[in-house]
């Protein structure tokens, strides 16, 4: 892609490293003629002033929007002759830009593919068609960006647990949320009927206390409760078997043998396990077990607070999707995920607006389990005293 033409030389100030594995981008291709012919395109007959302004049309930054167009210009311009073909109404074609600005209107907005075509004379399959590419690329191409932390990673993701919350040893947290379904999109079949008897996809999701998702599945229907979806996933069967959270902290200032294994939170609606560690639920609660549940809360905020994110800032996933392919939609929530970390790995500050509410699952009741491993009560126990004693040395 060529640097800006015209451009006037400016003083270079040194730019902060970006993190591992993060390619840096390419300059920006005649970004302002880019720009200023799409805004028209997309003003046509829906006039505002965002329309003018990149970041309030796409809520991202330009340099998150030109890293991700470098993540997949191989695929655009080798993979399929097919992404030339695309024309706006005028019969002009569509460039890498175009295409990926197309595609993040879609989820960013959650436009009908109809609407959308409508704004730029296209038919609603080109529409479908441009998404789906963009979505296929970024699996192929972004994965570096949704991954279980190294161990130099999950060092500091504990000790931001830890500082933040008191909770040693804590490597994320983990919580569901429903991405609802048109009912008429899944005829004679009431697996996808919830407990709200609505018709969704569940997303199971494990993130870090900077929100970035760490392990994502969903496909599962909303049928199925947290703790049934949990046993079935992958990241169950590789914790239950030490490929994850297998470590083990020998805790400061307590008694000669207080060692607790890695783990994550979660919720009363996940079984009480050595490498999840959920809330006590009894009544009457003694005062440190009252502290230990606040603590806890207080650390489950940030899934609770990155799902509500990921709904506000995709669109697409937010309210209930008319007609969506069961077989897709679950590529769709990972392309979503997998966007969010791009915005966080490259310190985009859009994604730092906070949504009205955490509440990601408004209408659904909380889910209760039962179940509880003897070691992990146990080692919940140990944690409760750990997180008693350090008391007020603990941040409002």
């Amino acid at each position: 892609m060529a640097p800006l033409r015209g451009a006037k030389r400016r003083k270079r100030h040194p730019e902060k490293a970006l993190p591992a594995g993060v390619m840096a981008p390419l300059p920006p291709p005649d970004a302002a003629d880019w720009w200023d012919s799409f805004s028209r395109r997309l003003a046509a007959g829906h006039y505002s002033k965002d329309c003018q302004n990149f970041e309030s049309v796409f809520k991202m930054s330009r340099k998150t929007f030109d890293y991700i167009c470098t993540l997949i210009t191989g695929d655009f311009s080798r993979k399929t002759q097919g992404f030339r073909n695309f024309r706006f109404g005028d019969k002009t074609i569509l460039a890498l830009e175009d295409q990926v600005a197309v595609a993040l209107l879609r989820l960013t907005t959650g436009e009908s593919l109809l609407s959308i075509g409508n704004r730029f004379g296209m038919n609603h399959s080109a529409i479908s068609n441009i998404t789906w590419k963009f979505i296929e690329s970024l699996e192929d191409h972004a994965i570096s960006h949704l991954k279980w932390p190294d161990p130099e990673e999950m060092a500091t993701i504990k000790a931001k647990f830890e500082k933040l919350q008191g909770l040693p040893n804590c490597c994320g947290a983990i919580d569901t949320t429903h991405i609802l379904m048109c009912s008429s999109a899944q005829p004679n079949s009431n697996v996808w009927l919830d407990c709200e008897n609505r018709n969704s996809m569940v997303l199971q999701a494990v993130v870090d206390p900077d929100m970035r998702f760490r392990d994502v599945v969903s496909g599962w229907p909303g049928s199925m409760d947290d703790s049934c979806i949990l046993r079935t996933s992958g990241f169950y069967k590789l914790c239950e078997k030490g490929g994850r959270l297998d470590g083990q902290m020998e805790l400061p200032g307590e008694p000669a043998g207080s060692v607790v294994r890695e783990y994550i939170i979660g919720d009363t609606g996940y079984p009480l396990l050595p490498w999840l560690m959920t809330p006590y639920q009894e009544r009457d609660l003694s005062p440190a077990k009252a502290a230990f549940n606040k603590q806890h809360a207080a650390a489950r905020m940030v899934v609770q607070g990155a799902m509500a994110r990921l709904k506000e800032r995709w669109q697409v996933l937010k309210g209930e999707l008319w007609r969506p392919d069961k077989h897709r939609l679950p590529r769709i929530i990972y392309a979503c995920c997998l966007l969010t970390n791009i915005m966080i790995d490259l310190g985009d500050t859009h994604r730092e607006r906070a949504p009205a509410s955490h509440d990601h699952d408004d209408g659904y009741y909380q889910q209760f389990s039962n179940v509880a491993d003897d070691g992990a009560v146990a080692q919940r126990d140990v944690l409760c005293q750990f997180v008693s004693r350090l008391g007020s040395k603990l941040p409002e």
